[in-house]
């Protein structure tokens, strides 16, 4: 996996709640799970931009809900340094799906996505509106 030109905080838990910002028919999501994540005993794992969570749909289309599915986070309202110097912060936290390939499954993104995140998934980069 590709490095960050960033120093990420994680600004997002098990159990937070994120919205979904592609038209796969899911609206929210519970974060169940962190991808990669190594910690410690007692530790809650945290996620930041960039990350590939693993996901419970808890509002959308009647199909869709109460799966299991993998996602990247996109925005997170924690704020965060770039190497530049310049922080960054977005209004809420939001996530898109994706396959087990790093693919979206949907086939537009709706709000931003962050620069981060552009860098490690072109695919996601690609169908979005506007990269910040």
């Amino acid at each position: 996996m590709k490095g960050l030109a960033a120093k990420v905080t994680k600004g997002l838990q098990v159990g937070s709640i994120v919205k979904c910002d592609d038209n796969t028919g899911a609206k929210e999501l519970k974060i169940v799970g962190i991808k990669g994540y190594k910690g410690s005993r007692r530790m809650v794992p945290k996620a930041g931009i960039a990350d590939v969570v693993v996901c419970s749909v808890i509002k959308g289309k009647p199909e869709i809900r109460k799966k299991i599915v993998k996602g990247v986070i996109i925005r997170q309202k924690r704020p965060f340094r770039r190497r530049n110097g310049t922080w960054i912060k977005f209004d809420d936290n939001a996530a898109v799906l994706i396959d087990d390939t790093g693919l979206p499954k949907g086939s537009e993104i709706k709000g931003i996505v962050a620069k981060e995140v552009a860098e490690r998934y072109a695919k996601v980069a690609t169908i979005a509106k506007n990269v910040v």
